[in-house]
């Protein structure tokens, strides 16, 4: 049987080591990878239509918008998600219905669907990307582009279970 002996250097030595590691360290479970989920961002489920179709292109295409979806706290790549994409674009404005499509994700959890060139709106080039499927918690992105001349724009989605 271990005996503890508690003296100062030993208390010292304690305490460092809550220090170090933060009390929460010693208060929540250790998360594996410690990948947190999205969060949504501000403006990104504006001009949204649920249940928009998936579809192989939006319009006439020449615009890539691409990402991926893990899960939450592990990482793991989530295939068959459906991801929906709208803008603001050379052929509609993102309240329109030819404006909207989604797609699904595929074996390594990648998406990457084609539509037409995002213009500026409100002064910002930006697209909406939303996961509304329900096995996890929905999220809305709206990522905006450096620049206009831009052809293509990419967004990740980390999600945590409904």
């Amino acid at each position: 049987m271990a005996i503890v002996v508690f003296n100062r250097r030993n208390l010292l030595v304690a305490g460092g080591a809550v220090l170090a590691t933060g009390v929460s360290g010693l208060l929540l479970p250790a998360r594996a990878n410690g990948l947190a989920p999205t969060e949504t961002m501000s403006g990104g489920a504006n001009n949204y239509r649920k249940g928009a179709a998936v579809v192989d292109r939006i319009g006439k295409g020449g615009f890539w918008m691409s990402g991926t979806v893990r899960r939450a706290g592990d990482g793991a790549p989530l295939s068959g998600q459906r991801i929906q994409i709208w803008a603001h674009t050379v052929e509609g404005q993102e309240h329109e219905p030819q404006s909207h499509g989604a797609t699904l994700t595929d074996k390594d959890g990648k998406f990457r669907l084609e539509m037409p060139q995002i213009i500026p709106i409100f002064g910002q080039p930006h697209g909406h990307l939303a996961y509304d499927s329900g096995e996890f918690k929905t999220v809305f992105l709206r990522p905006v582009m450096r620049s206009a001349k831009e052809t293509s724009l990419e967004a990740h989605f980390v999600l945590q279970p409904a």
